[in-house]
């Protein structure tokens, strides 16, 4: 358990935390620029004292104003990665990842060989930073913090720097890095397809507070959080599993919610658990499946909420079952067209969903 009950003036702007997060796992701190997610992290990792409160990882107390307890930044014992990677420029990538390893020749995971391998800097060992691209020197930086041995790994914000196609190569290391080592991760994000990607926990900050915790899953239906979770890119979030491949067709099918999806081919076994976001512009409503179109994703579901977008628009949630923690999907559509529908709440509809638009950036796979 990671317990952060702080309280903090930043001068116009003020931190009043009070959270506690999973021991393991990856926690995701979600907001906009300026929230104060960084400021967080960084009280976590001691390079910024708050003015009172408490910061303890399970009964390791790092800061506690009442008792005078202000543990050095050099002594928590935490793994910090930045947006830069903040690498030495006059050490080899070899000295880099080296640098703060525990002196007492711990066998704890994770060994070097295997950190080297998962992030593929092998070939870089001999070179210094200067001569590394910038999704290179972010991958050595993440594997300098994993082999500190940390108790708890931060990560402010260690894409937000890099273009999309060196970001789509470190995604997939990053899911990764728990089968390394089991420490809990506390992710700095503003872009929910990382959150998507990576967190079991979604922690929104808004303004120095938080405005709401819970599994990436049940925040990202809310439709009353949808100016924390992002308007435009609005989306569900949902869990399902593999049951099935149709190679002919290049599909992959799964089990969402009781419901059947197919999805472009994932090259995943059958039983393997997914995770994938739908954003609600993809999908449409009818009232009944129609006979001659071209989804392949027609999912029975119910009217569970209707909420305002815009002048034009609205959302809608979609249980897609009757159990009172159904998934949930949302559709934007227009007013006209709700009205045409006589969308109202309990009204049976069926939820359309073209394959195409649920990718690889949309899906996080495999997930617990």
């Amino acid at each position: 358990m990671i317990e952060i009950r702080i309280e903090k003036a930043l001068g116009a702007f003020s931190l009043d935390i009070d959270l506690t997060l999973p021991a393991d796992g990856i926690s995701a701190l979600f907001g906009a620029s300026g929230a104060g997610k960084s400021s967080i992290l960084n009280a976590v990792a001691g390079l910024l004292r708050p003015d009172t409160g408490r910061i303890a990882l399970g009964e390791r107390v790092l800061f506690d104003s009442s008792r005078g307890i202000d543990t050095p930044v050099r002594n928590r014992r935490l793994g910090v990665v930045f947006q830069d990677g903040r690498l030495f420029p006059h050490m080899t990538v070899r000295s880099n990842l080296l640098y703060g390893t525990p002196a007492d020749g711990t066998a704890a995971p994770p060994a070097f060989d295997d950190v080297v391998d998962l992030l593929g800097v092998s070939h870089l060992l001999d070179r210094r930073p200067g001569d590394l691209s910038g999704g290179e020197r972010q991958r050595v930086a993440i594997g300098r913090a994993l082999l500190m041995k940390p108790d708890v790994l931060l990560m402010d914000e260690p894409l937000a720097a890099l273009d999309g196609a060196r970001k789509a190569e470190i995604l997939p290391m990053l899911s990764e890095l728990r089968a390394l080592r089991r420490i809990p991760i506390l992710y700095v994000s503003h872009q929910m397809d990382e959150v998507v990607r990576l967190a079991d926990t979604l922690v929104l900050v808004d303004g120095g507070r938080i405005a709401a915790m819970d599994s990436v899953e049940a925040l990202t239906s809310r439709l009353d959080l949808r100016h924390l979770t992002g308007r435009h890119e609005a989306g569900s979030v949902l869990r399902g599993t593999v049951t099935g491949s149709d190679t002919e067709w290049g599909l992959t099918e799964l089990s969402v919610g009781g419901a059947k999806l197919f999805v472009s081919t994932l090259g995943l076994e059958r039983g393997t658990p997914v995770r994938l976001r739908i954003r609600a512009r993809d999908v449409a409503i009818a009232l009944t499946p129609p006979e001659d179109a071209s989804f392949l994703n027609m999912l029975p579901a119910t009217v569970a909420e209707i909420a305002e977008a815009d002048g034009a628009s609205l959302d809608i949630s979609l249980a897609l079952s009757d159990a009172p923690h159904a998934p949930r999907l949302w559709a934007r559509i227009t007013r006209r067209s709700a009205d045409r529908l006589g969308l109202r709440l309990g009204l049976p509809v069926h939820a359309l969903l073209k394959t195409v638009g649920i990718d690889r950036h949309t899906l996080a796979g495999p997930h617990k």
